[in-house]
């Protein structure tokens, strides 16, 4: 049966494992709060190691710092990414960007531009609400969560 669960029963120990760190909670909202905002950034395949050297850095909860990056994934990134872009070009009253006919470097240049600004700021804007949100919700719930008793998950039949 477990088989038909691994990936329910994988968060679960996640969660577990980070309910059980040996930190103080203010320690572990900090790190998953950064872990957040850098995983709310344009930064798609560097953000675990970027969350892990600041975590470094700031003296935060490095596990709990990387688990937070985990809120873009391949199948939530282009939701957020696209979200975040729209939030910002609307924010910025620039239209959307058009296609050219010429595939050269002033044109990749314009277009990178037209793209990359308004995502930086949307990206800057979810990062920071998800961090506060994010901070609020573990400071709160980590306490109340480590004196719950988690069953074992069920055992197949050897």
């Amino acid at each position: 049966m477990w088989r038909r669960w691994s990936f329910f029963r994988q968060f679960k120990l996640n969660l577990i494992r980070l309910l059980r760190l040996q930190d103080s909670p203010h320690r572990i909202a900090r790190g998953l709060a950064l872990g957040l905002f850098l995983g709310m950034t344009p930064t798609f395949g560097v953000q675990m190691l970027l969350a892990l050297f600041a975590a470094i850095l700031l003296r935060e909860n490095k596990l709990s710092a990387v688990v937070g990056v985990w809120v873009t994934n391949p199948v939530t990134a282009p939701f957020i990414y696209g979200l975040e872009y729209e939030t910002g070009r609307i924010l910025l009253g620039l239209p959307h960007p058009a296609l050219g006919m010429e595939f050269n470097y002033q044109f990749l240049q314009k277009f990178g531009w037209q793209v990359i600004t308004p995502l930086c700021l949307g990206s800057l804007l979810f990062g920071l609400a998800s961090a506060f949100i994010g901070y609020g919700i573990v400071i709160k719930f980590i306490p109340v969560m480590r004196k719950w008793r988690i069953k074992r998950w069920p055992r197949g039949r050897r």
